[in-house]
């Protein structure tokens, strides 16, 4: 998607625009090219690079296990899958300010269209588990200043994710650290709550729009998943992240299928309910390879010279 008819320069333009133009964005998490791929087919606008789904995917807890380069490897593969700009969680960073300087610009370079980091202490600990632990103010200011330094495109994005609500600080103390991170630098503010009515995010967004030029607002409607994102548009959010329902659908559905053909004599009872080989391999882009090589091979052949063989310059060992 473009907000103008006309594509960006680039992945980071393109989020970059989404955030600022007044229609929501709606993203989805993907932990592979496949969920990124399918993301694209169904409308969504941009991609999360999701740390859970990318945990889950490598059977590891979501608690800072994994590499930044193994992160990183996974959202290039999630990037080249689609179209889809795509917004990176990179966890509290991968370390101190050295680290997260390394993070933006391999990210950049890498051609990601930006990262999120949160303000949770190293090693972060997901947010529906017990254990939280905030970053100071000033120790994440420090990570947001030298993550904006070391970028070298202005339009990578910078997201700032504030956990005041998951740590159960409230919500003053939510903005107090969004007004901060906006100083320091961060192109956008994800506002994360685990209620199940979303009213703390949804008064966090009102009471946010009232700042002089607020950053736009980011939500992830895990637990609060009845209300709708014209009710957050409303509120003043300017993109939902649907950050791990393709997961948990795919864990389920895997895991019954398995079930069933374990317990059968052959795969009979599940077919009806799989896609079928031909749709995956469609949806891998069979269908264009096989156009591809038929194109290719109807081409002319180019013949080499008869004398090419004897006319080469010899190579002397």
């Amino acid at each position: 998607m473009t907000v103008s008819g006309q594509r960006p320069a680039s992945s980071s333009a393109t989020l970059r625009a989404l955030l600022a133009h007044d229609t929501i964005t709606r993203a989805v998490g993907a932990g592979d090219g496949l969920q990124a791929r399918l993301a694209e087919r169904h409308g969504f606008d941009a991609l999360w690079a999701s740390g859970l789904a990318i945990s889950a995917a490598h059977a590891v807890p979501d608690a800072s296990i994994l590499t930044m380069t193994e992160f990183l490897t996974a959202a290039q593969v999630i990037d080249r899958a689609c179209e889809l700009p795509v917004l990176a969680d990179c966890d509290t960073g991968f370390g101190d300010v050295n680290n997260v300087a390394r993070m933006v610009r391999e990210y950049e370079r890498a051609g990601i269209a930006g990262v999120c980091i949160e303000d949770k202490e190293f090693p972060k600990r997901n947010s529906f588990t017990d254990g939280q632990e905030l970053a100071s103010i000033a120790e994440f200011t420090a990570r947001l200043l030298a993550a904006k330094d070391a970028q070298r495109a202005p339009e990578f994005v910078v997201v700032a994710r504030v956990e005041s609500l998951i740590a159960g600080e409230g919500i003053d103390d939510a903005l107090a650290r969004a007004a901060c991170y906006q100083d320091a630098g961060a192109d956008a503010i994800l506002i994360h709550s685990k209620t199940a009515d979303g009213e703390e995010v949804l008064d966090f967004a009102r009471r946010w729009r009232k700042r002089s030029q607020p950053l736009p607002l980011i939500a992830v409607p895990t637990t609060y998943y009845s209300v709708g994102w014209p009710l957050l548009a409303q509120a003043g959010i300017s993109m939902v992240i649907y950050a791990n329902q393709a997961l948990r659908a795919a864990v389920r559905a895997v895991d019954d299928t398995l079930e069933r053909i374990s317990a059968a004599e052959n795969t009979a009872p599940v077919e009806s309910d799989l896609a079928s080989v031909q749709d995956v391999l469609a949806l891998i882009g069979m269908d264009e390879l096989h156009s591809a090589t038929e194109r290719l091979q109807a081409l002319p052949t180019i013949n080499a010279p008869a004398d090419s063989a004897a006319s080469a310059p010899s190579v002397v060992a």
